[in-house]
């Protein structure tokens, strides 16, 4: 498999945030990929690093498992992105907004809820060899 950064990204974002398929999500990685978090502290519920196909299977599974079925999905017509090319052709930034619409209450709509992130993309065969997740370690349970 092979691809443009927006297609490898658009392939990740499907698996991950769009169909929560920890299989999916796993194979867009090398065997030997690596995922890390590195603004988590020590410690949190979810891994901070996880390394090889088969451990992001897994720890994404469980993750995506202890979802609670009515969260909130990302609003995707307001979401957006940017990535940026760098000087080595095979490592790619995407600068994230993500959109959550704002909760009903007495009063009506609330506000969106905008969560921003950066992630850092290293390919490998058309593959994430190793992708860093840079967000607010507090939106992780």
């Amino acid at each position: 498999m092979s691809g443009t950064p927006q297609e490898i990204f658009q392939r990740y974002v499907y698996a991950g945030s769009i169909t929560r398929n920890a299989d999916a999500l796993a194979e867009n990685f090398t065997a030997d990929g690596v995922l890390e978090m590195p603004l988590l502290p020590a410690g949190a519920t979810f891994p901070r690093r996880l390394v090889g196909r088969e451990e992001i299977r897994g720890a994404m599974a469980e993750y995506y498992a202890q979802q609670p079925k009515d969260a909130r999905p990302p609003n995707f017509e307001k979401t957006g992105y940017v990535l940026h090319a760098t000087a080595d052709p095979d490592v790619f930034i995407a600068e994230i907004d993500t959109v959550f619409d704002g909760e009903e209450d007495g009063d009506g709509v609330g506000e969106d809820v905008v969560v921003s992130l950066v992630q850092i993309f290293r390919i490998r065969d058309g593959k994430i060899a190793r992708l860093r997740d840079y967000f607010a370690p507090e939106l992780m349970g």
